[in-house]
Formats: structure tokens, C-alpha cells, sequence
């Protein structure tokens, strides 16, 4: 039996990987600006249905209630992160070197 064959197939499995993580990567300030528009547009969206249901165009309250409730719960995500990246900030900065 051949083992040939597999270490052929395993090099183009990794170059395969290398290339996905090559096409994956983003920069900081993307992914910041993605998260960014994500939070507008779920509150956005909320805020829309909310209007529409006071004019009667939404009849059933419960969407417009889980779309505020997903911008509040998006919202608060956003700034949880925010907390922690300013407090893994300050914890750096009070490290002696």
C-alpha cells in the first residue's frame, strides 16, 4: 500500500487553509465598522416596525417587540465588548516592564 497518495492530499488540504485564512483575514477597524453598522441596522429596522405598528401596517406586535428587543440586546452587547476591551486596555498599561 502507497502512503505517497496521502501526504499529497494533505499538503493541498493545508495550502487550501492557508488560503482561507488569507481571504478571511480583516483589519481591525473593519471588523469594528461591520459591528458598527450591524447595531444601526437592528435599530434602525426597530425603529421602523415600531412606526409602522403605531399607523396599523404591523399586525402582530410580537415581531415589532423581538426587533426591539434584539436592537436593546445588540446594543448592550456593543458595550459589554467595549467595557472589556477598555479594561484589558488599562489592565496592559498598568503592567511593569
Amino acid at each position: 500500500m502507497k502512503i505517497d497518495g496521502i501526504s499529497n492530499v494533505l499538503n493541498s488540504n493545508i495550502q487550501v487553509v492557508r488560503d482561507g485564512a488569507v481571504s478571511v483575514e480583516k483589519s481591525f477597524g473593519e471588523v469594528l465598522n461591520n459591528a458598527i453598522n450591524e447595531i444601526d441596522q437592528t435599530e434602525q429596522t426597530a425603529k421602523i416596525m415600531t412606526d409602522q405598528l403605531a399607523i396599523g401596517e404591523i399586525d402582530n406586535p410580537h415581531d415589532v417587540f423581538i426587533a426591539t428587543q434584539k436592537a436593546e440586546l445588540t446594543l448592550n452587547m456593543a458595550l459589554e465588548v467595549k467595557n472589556k476591551v477598555v479594561e484589558a486596555y488599562k489592565e496592559i498599561m498598568r503592567l511593569q516592564l
